[in-house]
């Protein structure tokens, strides 16, 4: 990890913005659809940088991981803090690949808004759907900003007609490209209906002009739609609307009711722009302060009250009591570990005491700094509305609230994906064994979509993460900044088990051995669950058959159990387990022996329940030139691919369908043998299916370690 470089910044410019001129954003999209570049030409305009960096050369500010410069690619989220027309702007650029979708899902779950890039050529890909999934799981409100306007292919209305069929939204542009492709000038502000047309090559020059002719009949059709989709979503446009007065409505109140209608979820403003080019960036920022909301614009937050068990509201001001939310840890080798919070409530000063409230514990901050990508700087305090990091706090982790422990609150935590690929890792020396397992417990606390496991069985370290790549990188973490050398297997897919018909199951645990024994006894209805639903536990005990001190012991068990199946030790999921009977002895029982007691009913209710095994299945895209069409499809249909859509996109045919992850280690490698390098693709975990009689024979005949899918021919 780069050195990270601090200065100490005065109470100044950073505290005295007020809340209404803050704006928390992060910027989301596919891969390759332009969040980096666009991200360094938001830092060169608002002058945090005096030279713009470049993703292609490895000099993006944003991009500072070394693997992030060599690969080109955005692998963790980084946040910064710039100043745009006297507003701060707090802004996080996420990583796009699908194998880093968990810094995307921490990074929403503290914003206040985002703008969702896409890429003009290729319209709305499948990340895309991701975040906006994932933005719309946390109601973030955000703006669509059509990128890379200079390319080859490049269709705006193409892309916006997608965002509206694929996304399910409201898309209103506020402005039209002037030209396209390499004739792409700026856009038509459809407000104020002027062209913005860029003068030099570094875009600091922009010349206003009334609309040409050549676009009149377009910017009077669009300006139409603009209008009445406004009007749909704000009653004050409405009233125009419906007395037939908009010619009476100002610039001023369009843009008041485009702000109501953006935070409120019912519109999505559409920008336009070749950020590579530096055209079209100062109005994204424009629009930021425009339309996106404020700390002060969003719900307050609510949480609950552990004492009380009752819910409670946090108003975003510094005089209700402090309250914020650790979204990211960072190792760094200098000052150890960094915690990223979000200030939802209050003030707080470096070298105070905070209290977890999951954990119920009291913490010290040693120092508070605000984080420009990888270099700090120091602050004496954070206030409501803040993005911040701390060093010092040791045991908070990712999604845990830090309050005051006079005033506790429980804020809602996040939900990490399963890992679906694993592989087994030892060191290439003994002595590297321990510093091994501090590195990994580190990257395991930075990464909640990151797992170590050790299968007693084999005797093997086994890690376990989103994808190929996701893997590669942490192993390659390993060695650069842990000084760590390591061994891999082959990758491995995360298979899982589960039963398929409903049993009541009985678990009994009995030991004498002289003195006090121990004794536990459960009955448990166990039935399959709906997919994705995990592992439930429900206690229907009555009359005291089992004491109520017991039965957290019991569920215990089950979780515990549910951690290895009984076919080949796979995990298990999609279960209900009901706690409905039992019994105990008035001297003999204890929570240890209630605790086995349901681990042995987990196990033996899943052994007569007809378990069968889960394979993870991916959602997929492939992108070929029509040439290669026949081949590609044929190869699929070879890894039990579901081909589900066929459709063109610009110059070239795209691929949907469904298929097992097991089919799919090195298909980068197949697919450009396939299409002489022009062929490329997307994949994204979609579900757990059972897996075919075949593949289900390979595993059981491998055990624990089996593989299943083309990785163990």
């Amino acid at each position: 990890m780069a050195q990270a470089q601090s200065e100490t910044v005065s109470p100044g410019k950073m505290s005295q913005t007020p809340l209404d001129r803050t704006r928390n954003f992060g910027i989301v999209a596919h891969i390759d659809a332009g969040k980096t570049t666009t991200s360094e030409r938001i830092l060169f305009y608002t002058g945090r940088v005096h030279k713009i960096g470049s993703v292609d050369e490895g000099t993006a500010t944003m991009d500072w991981m070394i693997q992030e410069q060599e690969r080109g690619i955005t692998i963790t989220s980084a946040a910064t803090t710039c100043f745009w027309r006297d507003h701060r702007f707090n802004l996080i650029d996420t990583p796009g690949h699908v194998d880093f979708t968990v810094e995307v899902e921490r990074s929403l779950k503290v914003l206040d808004g985002c703008i969702v890039i896409f890429d003009a050529v290729a319209g709305v890909e499948p990340q895309s759907e991701t975040v906006w999934r994932q933005a719309d799981r946390y109601h973030v409100p955000r703006m669509a900003y059509i990128n890379k306007m200079d390319r080859t292919g490049a269709d705006f209305f193409m892309t916006l007609g997608q965002i509206e069929e694929r996304l399910g939204s409201v898309p209103v542009p506020l402005q039209l490209p002037i030209g396209s492709e390499a004739k792409f000038q700026g856009p038509i502000d459809l407000l104020t209906q002027e062209m913005k047309i860029y003068t030099d090559e570094k875009g600091l020059t922009i010349e206003s002009k009334p609309v040409s002719d050549e676009y009149k009949d377009q910017v009077k059709i669009w300006r139409t739609k603009m209008l009445e989709r406004v009007a749909e979503a704000d009653e004050k446009i409405m009233g125009h609307f419906v007395h037939d007065s908009m010619d009476k409505v100002t610039v001023e109140e369009l843009h008041a009711a485009i702000r109501r209608a953006t935070i409120a979820g019912k519109i999505v403003p559409v920008f336009c722009g070749a950020s590579f080019r530096n055209k079209g960036v100062q109005f994204l920022l424009d629009a930021v302060v425009d339309y996106l909301p404020s700390p002060l614009d969003i719900p307050p937050i609510k949480g609950i009250n552990p004492d009380t068990q009752q819910e409670e509201i946090r108003e975003t001001s510094v005089k209700s009591p402090f309250c914020a939310l650790a979204f990211k840890i960072m190792s760094d080798p200098f000052v150890g570990k960094l915690t990223f919070f979000r200030v939802y409530s209050g003030v707080f000063k470096s070298g105070s005491y905070v209290y977890n409230a999951n954990k119920e514990t009291q913490e010290r901050i040693g120092k508070l700094v605000r984080m420009h990508a990888n270099k700090q700087e120091i602050v004496e305090e954070v206030s409501a509305g803040d993005i911040a990091a701390a060093v010092g706090l040791k045991d908070t982790k990712t999604g845990e609230t830090i309050c005051e422990k006079e005033h506790p609150i429980l804020l809602e935590s996040m939900v990490f994906p399963e890992p679906v690929v694993s592989l087994a890792i030892e060191v290439e020396t003994k002595m590297d064994q321990e510093k091994l397992s501090t590195a990994l417990k580190r990257l395991e606390e930075e990464d909640p979509s990151f797992r170590v496991t050790y299968n007693t069985e084999t005797a093997q370290t086994i890690i376990a993460g989103m994808g190929e790549l996701h893997l590669d990188i942490l192993v390659d973490r390993l060695k650069r900044e842990f000084k760590v050398g390591t061994k891999v297997g082959p990758p491995q897919v995360a298979y899982k088990e589960t039963m398929t018909k409903k049993v009541q199951a009985v678990g009994k645990f009995i030991r004498q051995s002289g003195g006090r024994g121990q004794y536990g006894h459960v009955v448990l209805d166990m039935e399959p669950g709906e997919r994705g639903s995990g592992v439930l536990f429900v206690n229907k005990v009555v009359g005291g058959a089992i004491p109520k001190e017991y039965i957290p012991a019991v569920k215990e068990g089950v979780i515990e159990a549910a951690k290895g199946g009984v076919l080949a030790g796979y995990p298990v999921i999609d279960v209900s387990v009901t706690l409905v009977e039992g019994s105990y002895h008035q001297v003999d029982s204890s929570e240890m022996a209630f605790k086995l007691a349901g681990s042995l009913g987990f196990k033996e209710g899943i052994r007569s329940g007809s378990p069968i095994f889960l394979e993870p299945i991916m959602k997929l895209e492939v992108i070929v030139p029509e040439d290669y069409m026949g081949e590609v499809i044929g190869d699929l249909n070879s890894r039990r691919c579901r081909v589900s859509e066929m459709g063109q996109r610009a110059n070239v045919k795209v691929i949907h369908g469904e298929v097992p992850l097991g089919e799919m280690f090195g298909y980068a490698t197949i697919i450009r043998s396939l299409t002489q390098g022009r062929g490329s693709f997307n994949m994204e975990p979609l579900k757990y299916d059972p897996v075919p009689v075949a593949v289900a024979k390979r595993l059981l005949e491998g055990g624990a370690g089996g593989r299943g899918g083309r990785g163990s021919r």
